[in-house]
Order: C-alpha cells, then sequence, then structure tokens
C-alpha cells in the first residue's frame, strides 16, 4: 500500500455539506485514505454516512449557528481526541438579479456560504493554534474572480471568502495553520435542485463552455482539496486554487 493511500493516517476532519456531492465524495476520500472524519450537513440524509466506515461520525445542523460550529469541533475532539483539517464545503446559491433579491433570499446565502465559514473556522483555529498545525480549506468557487447575472448573493460571498482565508493564513502562520481555497468550476452536483428541476443537467452543459469542455465530477474536486489539506501541501497557504476546467484562464 503506497503511502499515498495512507497519507490521513492518524488525523482528524470536519467536512461540511457533507451530504451533498463534493462534500460526500471528500468524507469518503479522507476515510479511505486513513483519517477519522466529523461529516456535518444541515440534511440528516448525512447520517448515511456512518455505514461507510467506524471512522465517520455525523452531525446535523445548522452551520449559520454559532452552536454548531463548537458541537462540531468538539464532536472531533471528544471521538477523536484532535482536530487537523476543517473543510468548509457547505454551499448555497439563489438565482436572482440583484433588484430582485430579497433580504431573505441574501441572508440565507451569505448565512451558509460566509457566516458558516468564518464560524467553523474561528472554533478550529482555536484549537490548530494550540497544537501548532492545522490546514484549513474553503471551497469557494470560478465566481471568486468572475461574475454572472443572478449570481450577486453567492458571488460576494465566494469573494469574501476568498479574501477571508488570506486572512486565516496570515493569522495561522506563526502557529502551524495553513488556509488556502479550492475554486471549482461547473460541478455535477444537487447545488441547483432546489432552484431548477433539471440542476445537474444545467451544470453538465455549462461545463462544455469550459476550456476542458466538460463540467467535473465531484471526486475530482475532492481529490484537489485532500492535496491542499494534505501534508505535501506544506508550503501553500493564502492560495486560490482553481479547479474550473480553466474557465478562468480565458
Amino acid at each position: 500500500m503506497s503511502d499515498l493511500n495512507r497519507e490521513f493516517e492518524g488525523q482528524v476532519a470536519i467536512v461540511t455539506g457533507a451530504a451533498g456531492g463534493v462534500g460526500g465524495a471528500l468524507v469518503k476520500l479522507l476515510t479511505d485514505r486513513g483519517a477519522s472524519v466529523v461529516a456535518e450537513d444541515v440534511k440528516a440524509e448525512v447520517e448515511e454516512l456512518e455505514a461507510y466506515s467506524d471512522r465517520i461520525v455525523t452531525l446535523t445542523g445548522d452551520l449559520a449557528e454559532e452552536e454548531t460550529a463548537t458541537r462540531a469541533v468538539d464532536l472531533a475532539l471528544e471521538r477523536f481526541g484532535s482536530l487537523d483539517i476543517l473543510v468548509n464545503n457547505a454551499g448555497r446559491i439563489i438565482n436572482k438579479r440583484v433588484a430582485d433579491m430579497s433580504l431573505e433570499d441574501w441572508d440565507s446565502v451569505l448565512n451558509v456560504n460566509l457566516r458558516g465559514t468564518f464560524l467553523h473556522s474561528r472554533e478550529a483555529m482555536k484549537v490548530m493554534s494550540d497544537a501548532k498545525r492545522g490546514s484549513i480549506v474553503n471551497v469557494g468557487s470560478y465566481a471568486c474572480h468572475v461574475a454572472f447575472p443572478t449570481i450577486g448573493a453567492y458571488a460576494a460571498s465566494k469573494g469574501a471568502i476568498a479574501q477571508l482565508t488570506r486572512v486565516l493564513a496570515l493569522e495561522g502562520a506563526e502557529h502551524g495553520v495553513r488556509a488556502n481555497v479550492v475554486a471549482p468550476g461547473d460541478v455535477v452536483t444537487g447545488i441547483l435542485d432546489d432552484i431548477m428541476p433539471n440542476g445537474r443537467d444545467f451544470l453538465a452543459e455549462h461545463g462544455e463552455s469550459s476550456p476542458a469542455g466538460r463540467a467535473a465530477q465531484p471526486e475530482e474536486i475532492a481529490e484537489v482539496i485532500a492535496f491542499a489539506a494534505c501534508d505535501r501541501a506544506s508550503y501553500m497557504t493564502g492560495s486560490v486554487v482553481m479547479a474550473d476546467g480553466g474557465y478562468t484562464s480565458v
């Protein structure tokens, strides 16, 4: 068995949005490579991941609530004894023009994407700083850099995540804590399921406009996140790693 296949041996991770496509793929990848994982989501379906491995424990809660972030970190420490990796993967999008967007619409996106990332990063940073090691990976988007009509709240949240991550990298450096962003393009997941009936087909079709000529599969993005999280990326911090099929290179 190669070192790569056990590179997370003995490490403990929290993954938010774990009931989704990328989150679920990442939880399984980390577990397969030796990690113990707290898999978190607002959806009760996340509990199904516990059947995959006895090194997965699930947590159901609203990640925009302070209590959920503290519960996640406490659970990692209580069940597995440490916290080495945090992946803020959960995300929400609403497709509305700014003039048509209600405050509730705006808050529903920013609360999940940005507030949840802040709360979980804050709680993880406390533990990681004391341990003098840790890796935070925030899942951004090509919307960190580019914009389209109707994604005002989403683009604002992802741009803010990039800046928050840079600050985390600077504040964490003296404590051995790294922070990076992985910014996917179109990925065939269920993120659009709540706003259109054929969201996966839309994402697959939209991905064809990238230089790669297709959308990504969740497992492909999980691999990039895992690299950013692992010790092989020990000199990488404060980076925004594009995984968008070349979309932002055009």
